[in-house]
């Protein structure tokens, strides 16, 4: 079993709202899961062969269960489709993880929460923990419709005046004005966004009036294309091994057809699951996880998506 995964059981599959299920997961050896942070995601290894990262519900030092919820997209290039179809209670699935590329600033004096869809997912989990704290928080939360709308009654009973709701189908399609949304945030308010609608224009919209430490983005998918330029050797230095990288490849598809297994998934570079330490060379980072400071360090890259600005590129695999 690869490192960092752990044989689970699905124990339960609860209603949250249209076409949304929460799926709780068990470990088979009885022992609690690692804690989680909120904001934390983990991987499902599907019995389809697929991998798809789902964000955990709850979050804490010690949980006999994890939850995550599942939207069936529309979109889906299977894994939703495959958990909602053929997933049922008692199903053993292989589970890794948690890691987290959304993190909780938890000292932060304010934090302003936008969700879309089942966005809410890791963001609910974030309220639960504020709530705990006792720090000031609002919801900004987008969905087409009442019916789809995730933890709606949780929300407004805990909410109250701190939670915005949006129903596409009762406005007439308009949007959330992000711009004036940011612009009105508190002095040191934390800025969190996840959903495939508003993200990006979220992050453009607080990036412009916050600095960039306060403003934290959950990716669903890739802002820019993954590097295929190609004209480059890839050097695997415990595996002894090297590949010439052409043009119109990108690294994870030329290790894979050279029988090299890699764990991945989104292959977009907005999970995480294919991050790789760098020995030497001059990445190319095109994915969303990394920050400023951590891609100039050049110390990991996502080779699913990345690429090289030097002649050479040593990886520790």
């Amino acid at each position: 079993m690869p490192e960092g995964v752990t044989k689970a059981r699905l124990t339960a599959i609860r209603y949250a709202a249209h076409e949304t299920s929460l799926y709780e997961f068990s470990r088979l050896d009885g022992l609690v899961w690692p804690a989680a942070e909120p904001g934390a995601h983990v991987d499902l290894h599907l019995p389809n062969g697929m991998m798809r990262q789902y964000s955990l519900v709850h979050a804490g030092p010690a949980l006999e269960t994890y939850t995550v919820g599942i939207r069936r997209d529309r979109a889906s290039r299977g894994g939703s489709v495959y958990v909602h179809d053929h997933l049922r209670v008692g199903a053993q699935i292989d589970l890794g993880g948690p890691r987290n590329n959304f993190p909780l600033a938890e000292d932060a004096a304010h934090s302003i929460l936008i969700a879309g869809g089942i966005g809410i997912t890791p963001v609910m989990c974030m309220i639960e923990r504020l709530e705990k704290l006792g720090r000031d928080w609002h919801l900004y939360y987008s969905c087409r419709s009442r019916a789809e709308t995730a933890f709606l009654k949780p929300l407004q009973a805990m909410g109250g005046a701190r939670a915005t709701f949006n129903f596409d189908e009762e406005n007439g399609g308009k949007f959330l004005d992000l711009p004036a949304i940011a612009a009105a945030a508190p002095k040191g308010a934390h800025f969190y966004c996840c959903g495939p609608t508003p993200m990006l224009k979220a992050y453009e919209a607080a990036t412009a009036v916050l600095p960039r430490e306060q403003v934290h983005i959950e990716y669903f998918t890739a802002a820019e294309a993954a590097a295929t330029e190609g004209g480059y050797t890839v050097e695997l230095r415990r595996s002894k091994r090297e590949f010439a990288v052409p043009a119109g490849k990108t690294i994870l598809e030329v290790l894979r057809e050279g029988g090299v297994e890699v764990t991945s998934s989104c292959e977009e570079g907005v999970c995480g699951a294919c991050e790789t330490t760098v020995i030497s060379g001059k990445p190319d980072h095109r994915d969303m996880i990394l920050t400023a400071g951590e891609r100039a360090a050049n110390k990991t890259m996502m080779i699913c998506c990345s690429g090289c600005a030097s002649e050479r590129l040593v990886l520790d695999l």
